[in-house]
């Protein structure tokens, strides 16, 4: 499933404030190198249904064997090789017959600092390849799946090297000759080796991450659906960002696949959507999703037309901008693969009769793709009434109650039809805007 910066955007997945971000959500990696894959399985997820179910098993075996990670390899045991490693071509000779003679005690006081900088450098490699020999072990469980089997296969070949046994053999005995030597050709050896495995181990630090996230946050496996037959089956679906979310149930298939939302501002439509693609986007990670029940079908991408924003140095308006991201919404509906199109408020930017013409022309279009599954919301009640018809459209509203102190009340709640709220007029009475620009303070208090 692919997913472009603006849907990324559109759902939260990064943010400047990582902690309020889905991805957030997901990084319990142990090293920046696997938080950095996390982030690169994120932008380039599997990109067939049996990779997307191979990845699921995987993140479904760390969930069950929560104790195999090991805690020897650190960040900073990575951070400590990447400088050694850094440092490989600085040293182009061999340690002298001369340094050699020294024993352990006077080298430290001849040069201390790369003794302590060669023993250090020497453990943090030794701790590596300890902690890469625990994960390869899991190869011989019978439960691990195939895609863990050859990523653990991969390590094996990168530890088989000579130099191998000679650095897990290293002690707090072990004479400085050796290991001046073994750090010489550690560094013009191995290098390439080392950088290969800390790609293993990074890889393997993500998918566990998101084994470790699923079962923080308590989200179900989804089942996964080939691509086929277009289906988003979702029970308590709800956004994971949200300190009390409303749990949602909504169907959508093929020649049925069409959602249309209606209700005021402030209501839910978009956080509903939101919560739909963020759970599509976690299900092709391979990963639980926040709902109590998910069946879906691969699918080849999110698009969404959420928060456009204009282009001030180019000189384009708010409404160019929503034509151009339809216009690319547009042709992604080309592709025969399916598509999960997430539209909030669709033109904005123009005046009401033009956007209740050009709305209605869109979905007129957007009709025609019956393969793709669809949701549109919009506060234009004429839009829905002009289509309610349909037998491919699902209608559905979110309900503003008024309660007995003429505040409303925004319950969150979905049902079936097309809402008839116009509450935009009485929310400006009642915060007094309109009494303000009257000129009658006493009654905006």
């Amino acid at each position: 499933m692919q997913s472009d910066k603006t849907t990324l955007k559109d759902l939260s997945v990064f943010a400047a404030d990582e902690q309020g971000s889905i991805f957030g959500l997901m990084a319990h990696t142990t090293t920046q190198a696997g938080k950095d894959t996390l982030r690169e399985h994120i932008l380039s997820p599997p990109d067939s249904h049996e990779h997307l179910q191979q990845m699921q098993d995987v993140v479904r075996f760390f969930t069950k064997h929560t104790d195999v990670w090991p805690d020897i390899i650190t960040n900073g045991t990575l951070v400590m090789l990447e400088k050694f490693f850094d440092e490989t071509d600085g040293q182009r000779t061999q340690p002298s017959g001369i340094e050699l003679l020294f024993g352990k005690y006077i080298q430290k006081y001849l040069n201390k600092q790369e003794y302590f900088f060669t023993q250090f450098s020497l453990s943090h490699i030794t701790d590596l390849l300890r902690g890469c020999q625990q994960l390869i072990a899991l190869a011989k469980l019978p439960d691990a799946p195939v895609l863990l089997q050859c990523e653990l296969e991969k390590m094996q070949q990168e530890i088989t090297h000579p130099l191998v046994p000679a650095l897990l053999n290293i002690s707090k005995d072990t004479p400085y000759r050796e290991l001046a030597a073994l750090n010489y050709k550690v560094r013009r050896e191995m290098k390439t080796n080392i950088q290969r495995l800390i790609t293993h181990y990074a890889r393997l630090d993500a998918w566990q991450a998101m084994a470790k996230a699923t079962l923080l946050h308590n989200w179900q496996f989804p089942e996964l659906l080939p691509p086929a037959t277009s289906v988003l089956d979702v029970q308590g679906l709800y956004h994971p960002l949200l300190p009390q979310p409303v749990p949602y149930d909504i169907h959508l298939q093929q020649h049925q696949n069409f959602l249309l939302l209606t209700g005021a501002n402030m209501s839910g439509k978009t956080t509903f959507m939101r919560a739909m693609g963020v759970a599509a986007l976690l299900a092709h990670l391979g990963m639980g999703v926040p709902a109590s029940s998910m069946r879906i079908s691969f699918m080849q991408g999110i698009v969404t037309n959420m928060h456009v924003e204009d282009n001030l140095i180019k000189g384009e308006s708010y409404f160019f901008a929503e034509v151009q991201r339809m216009k690319l919404t547009a042709q992604q509906l080309q592709q025969q693969g399916a598509h999960l199109v997430l539209m909030d408020e669709l033109f904005k930017g123009t005046n009401v009769h033009d956007a209740y013409e050009c709305t209605k022309a869109v979905i007129e279009g957007l009709l025609n793709h019956p393969h793709h599954l669809m949701v549109l919301s919009t506060h234009l009640h004429e839009v829905a009434q002009h289509f309610s018809s349909n037998p491919s459209i699902n209608f559905a509203y979110f309900t503003t109650q008024m309660a007995d102190d003429e505040q409303f009340l925004f319950t969150y709640q979905l049902q079936k039809g097309i809402s008839n709220d116009r509450i935009g007029y009485s929310i400006l009475q009642q915060e007094g805007v309109l009494a303000l620009l009257q000129g009658n303070k006493d009654k905006t208090n």
